[in-house]
């Protein structure tokens, strides 16, 4: 049987790539050495798979067309579209259908209704966080694209609904594959607002603390304060999920900073299987 080996979670804005020379070397420092020990706790882990949960970023879909949740079954996805990623050194990116198939299978089995993609472009919001980690190998990856970018947005619930699920799920795939989940995104930014390039310092780190409280404490001050705390913040659905699949146990926080160079709070953590 399958099992979860290990859930983490990094943020992913652009700027991390397209602004990195201009960051202040003590914070480019702090966010290269997050991203490093997530990859090494991450390389660590051994996983075969890695479910790697993340918003579409108008790459596969658009206001015509945009799915909840999407997982990608394929055995293959294309890497990233964006012209300023074109340093990330895969231009394909192995999938795994049989477990993405059981996990849309078993998703529909429980009353979640995911649409599937037998071929997606991952975009920076997957593929930042495997760059910046600069990992040893790269697993197996399989897509959930989880919409936190345009409402209606799935309710911060059902995110840790869906990691609960997908723990779950993993623990009846017939094949011995070693699963890890990554959540990308958040903390907190703003984009295309009045309120563009404003960091919440303050909601990021009474974030990271409910991480480590009760389901319903994280989630109640997640609906009250999420309205008012940037576009960009409510990407925290993908933390979520991984709290789900880590059985809402708290997570060891590896480290945060707001870096206004790419109006990002940067957080990186991992949490306790």
């Amino acid at each position: 049987m399958a099992s979860l080996v290990g859930a983490f979670a990094a943020s992913h804005g652009p700027l991390i790539v397209r602004e990195w020379d201009a960051v202040p070397p003590e914070q480019k420092s702090r966010m290269s050495a997050a991203f490093r020990e997530l990859g090494r706790r991450l390389m660590a882990a051994k996983p075969d798979v890695l479910i790697v949960v993340s918003p579409d970023h108008w790459s596969n879909f658009f206001l015509d067309n945009y799915p909840a949740v999407c997982i990608g079954v394929g055995e293959e996805n294309e890497g990233p579209p964006e012209p300023w990623m074109k340093g990330f050194a895969y231009r394909t990116i192995a999938g795994h259908p049989g477990l993405a198939l059981h996990l849309a299978d078993e998703a529909m089995r429980q009353g979640f209704e995911p649409a599937v993609s037998h071929r997606l472009k991952l975009d920076h919001g997957i593929c930042i966080p495997l760059w910046r980690m600069e990992l040893e190998r790269l697993p197996k990856i399989v897509p959930l694209l989880l919409n936190s970018i345009e409402p209606p947005m799935p309710s911060l619930a059902r995110c840790f609904e869906w990691g609960s699920l997908l723990s779950k799920s993993i623990a009846t795939y017939a094949e011995p594959l070693r699963v890890a989940i990554l959540g990308t995104g958040g903390l907190s930014h703003s984009i295309g607002e009045p309120t563009m390039g404003v960091i919440h310092e303050e909601f990021d780190r009474r974030t990271i603390q409910l991480f480590s409280s009760s389901e319903k404490s994280l989630i109640d001050f997640l609906e009250a304060k999420l309205p008012a705390s940037g576009n960009g913040s409510e990407e925290v659905r993908n933390w979520l999920v991984a709290h789900g699949a880590a059985g809402g146990q708290g997570f060891e926080l590896v480290d945060y900073l707001p870096v206004p160079k790419v109006i990002v709070g940067c957080g990186f953590a991992s949490w306790r299987i």
